[in-house]
């Protein structure tokens, strides 16, 4: 038998490498059918699994015409199986689309905490098809240099000095981090209103104009930390859900600078140099945030003036002294708040009354010299951060209230590591804690550490050598 195909009969099919349709993204007409590796949100419930997955494949239909006379073609059940073969072998051999080098952060040391600190450029290149060989799906105009993918446009560590013009106005997440730009002029969006995602971290810009951003009105992502600005960009899209603006030279956030910004829940403003009169009153007038990180900056106190709808707020690494009465009153619904790295002394009686639905508390590193008072009231804090302080004795009732039916939290974690309190001061605060046994009440090494959430209450505790 040769190898032509008898009269009548296709060519044999040959495996080829599929072509995604426009259809893969239309469950949600603003973004790819799954996010890039790396795209995280400000929750680590919306975190993604890190790859693009070809979802659907189409394949030209096998031509069709009569067999030859006195020919007896197979029967539909063997064209099937045989089509079927070649679609399975042209699958097999397209590869998953793999980012590389996005975001410049990573969620931190506990759910919904975040780092500012991610490398950039480092990603994985496993799996990732060589550029020549993957087909613009939606249009034909992809910036030179740079890697398109469906709605994915990359054009970091390019040397770039300006924003491409050759972007698609299909484009729903576009990355120009790690170049040399240095300003946003006002057409450079131009055309890009399906645009969700914009990365411009770790660039040189200083100057925005004011209607930059007047085309993107569907932008949910704005990544712009690590550059050069002095003061928050105006006009940003009312569509705004994310903005990361970290590590910048802002000093001051204006009244009316969030203004008509009802959709976002997420800024993080860390690594500027604001100080408390830098927040003019009534700055986040307006806003319904979630999670708002001002870490690294030089507050010397808790703002008093932001949104009372915060579920996380994080005041890290700044030079905060004291936790007045009043300083937390109208932040009742935040469930993680951090204070870690300052110079705390003092934590006014009644402060901390005021936050009934926390959950986790971080102290750490402070100068305090005892627990905080009214910790025992927060019936759902499950984590405490005390270690590297000044704590030098630790009451019965500093965590637990005494008593026979009274609730009492259910820790997972207390640090009390690097204070100098003594070791058996704690272990009698263990055979209140709930989940322990009278026989377990000691654990074996005072340096123990554990791992968050914990499978059973636990203590970290006495001095590091």
């Amino acid at each position: 038998m040769t190898g032509t195909s008898p009269p009548g009969l296709p060519a044999p099919l040959q495996p080829a490498v599929p072509e995604a349709g426009p259809e893969l993204a239309a469950d949600h007409p603003t973004w790819p059918a799954s996010l890039p590796a790396g795209v995280s949100s400000c929750f680590r419930s919306a975190e993604q699994t890190g790859q693009t997955d070809v979802q659907t494949a189409h394949h030209p239909s096998p031509p069709t015409s009569q067999p030859a006379p006195g020919f007896h073609s197979p029967g539909p059940s063997a064209m099937q199986l045989l089509w079927l073969l070649a679609s399975l072998l042209a699958l097999s051999q397209a590869l998953p689309f793999e980012q590389r080098g996005f975001w410049d952060f990573t969620l931190d040391d506990g759910p919904l905490m975040m780092n500012d600190e991610e490398a950039s450029g480092a990603g994985s290149t496993s799996g990732v098809p060589d550029p020549d060989s993957v087909t613009p799906t939606y249009s034909a105009m992809c910036p030179f240099g740079c890697h398109c993918h469906l709605r994915v446009v990359q054009c970091s560590d390019l040397g770039l000095k300006s924003v491409p013009r050759e972007v698609s106005p299909d484009t729903t997440l576009l990355d120009l981090q790690s170049n040399h730009i240095s300003e946003l002029r006002k057409d450079d969006f131009k055309g890009l209103q399906h645009l969700y995602a914009l990365v411009l971290v770790n660039n040189k810009i200083s100057k925005i104009h004011e209607k930059a951003f007047s085309p993107l009105r569907r932008l949910q992502k704005l990544y712009i930390s690590k550059n050069q600005l002095v003061e928050i960009p105006p006009n940003l899209p009312s569509s705004l859900v994310e903005l990361r603006i970290h590590d910048n030279r802002i000093r001051k956030v204006p009244k009316g600078v969030f203004s008509g910004l009802r959709n976002m829940n997420c800024i993080e403003m860390g690594g500027n140099p604001l100080e408390n009169s830098g927040f003019e009153p009534g700055a986040f007038d307006g806003l319904k945030l979630n999670y708002l990180r001002i870490s690294e900056a030089k507050l010397t106190g808790i703002p008093k003036d932001l949104p009372e709808t915060l579920n996380e707020l994080h005041l890290d690494h700044n030079k905060i002294q004291a936790i007045e009465l009043e300083d937390l009153l109208r932040y009742s619904k935040l469930y993680r708040l951090g204070l870690g790295h300052n110079q705390i002394r003092m934590i006014e009686n009644g402060s901390l009354s005021f936050l009934p639905t926390l959950r986790e508390l971080h102290l750490d590193n402070n100068k305090l010299s005892r627990v905080p008072s009214g910790l025992p009231d927060l019936k759902l804090l499950q984590v405490v951060y005390l270690h590297s302080n000044n704590i030098t004795k630790v009451g019965v009732n500093d965590f637990c209230p005494m008593g026979f039916g009274v609730k009492r939290a259910y820790y997972n974690g207390i640090s009390l590591f690097n204070n100098p309190v003594p070791y058996w001061e704690v272990a009698r605060l263990q055979e209140l804690t709930r989940g322990l046994e009278p026989t377990e009440a000691r654990p074996k090494d005072p340096m123990l550490h554990i791992s968050h959430p914990a499978p059973r209450p636990s203590f970290l505790l006495g001095r590091r050598t």
